[in-house]
């Protein structure tokens, strides 16, 4: 059996991941194409436990290294119980964030540096990583305004966190597709919903049936 593809969907808060994820799957599905939507950290039971642990607002957070190993724990249970098995069916698996945003938020944005948090991957994951990552890039006005509407005063642990950390991920996302093109395709995220999907379709062109 063909090995399904895997589908990366990165960007900093109120890209828009989220929607783009379903309208993907949507636009695969009428291809005839089975999808796997998933969310890191998140896609499995364990997972989704540990999401609790790291963006609940209870308590007093954690330490940048302890919040990397939750996360790239998390990613283990997601990439051994869900992500893998469902490539080997042949099956596309989209996934809102996965290891290039630990890169940027524990490390761009919290003081890990890339060899570390890789270091995680690769022992928690076997280093797996995207056919294709796409970065959704968002100018700073319009995600100021996303976000007033999607979270209020009610944003997460680490979505709430000071515009300098936020400004540090978005300059770590950039520097990652600027090292690395061929694994990223970097997206206009600023118009509406359709033409950013759009967008996306042309850049998966190439791995497309």
């Amino acid at each position: 059996m063909k090995r399904g593809k895997f589908i990366a969907l990165e960007g900093g808060e109120g890209a828009g991941k989220s929607t783009q994820a379903r309208l993907l799957a949507e636009a695969l599905q009428k291809i005839g194409q089975t999808c796997v939507i998933t969310r890191e950290p998140g896609g499995t039971p364990g997972a989704e436990a540990i999401r609790g642990l790291l963006l609940g607002t209870e308590g007093e957070g954690w330490h940048p290294r302890a919040e990397a190993l939750l996360f790239a724990a998390a990613r283990s249970d997601h990439v051994e119980r869900l992500i893998v098995p469902a490539l080997e069916r042949g099956e596309w698996v989209i996934c809102d964030r996965f290891v290039d945003s630990s890169r940027a938020y524990q490390g761009g944005g919290g003081g890990l540096s890339d060899a570390e948090v890789l270091d995680l991957h690769r022992i928690g994951s076997g280093g797996l990583l995207p056919d294709l990552t796409l970065l959704i890039e968002v100018t700073p006005a319009i995600v100021a305004q996303r976000l007033a509407l999607r979270d209020g005063d009610q944003a997460d642990r680490i979505g709430g966190r000071h515009a300098d950390y936020h400004a540090a991920v978005v300059a770590a996302f950039r520097r990652f597709a600027d090292a690395e093109p061929h694994r990223f395709a970097r997206i206009d995220g600023d118009g509406p919903a359709r033409a950013v999907h759009a967008a996306i379709l042309s850049a998966l062109g190439p791995l497309l049936p």
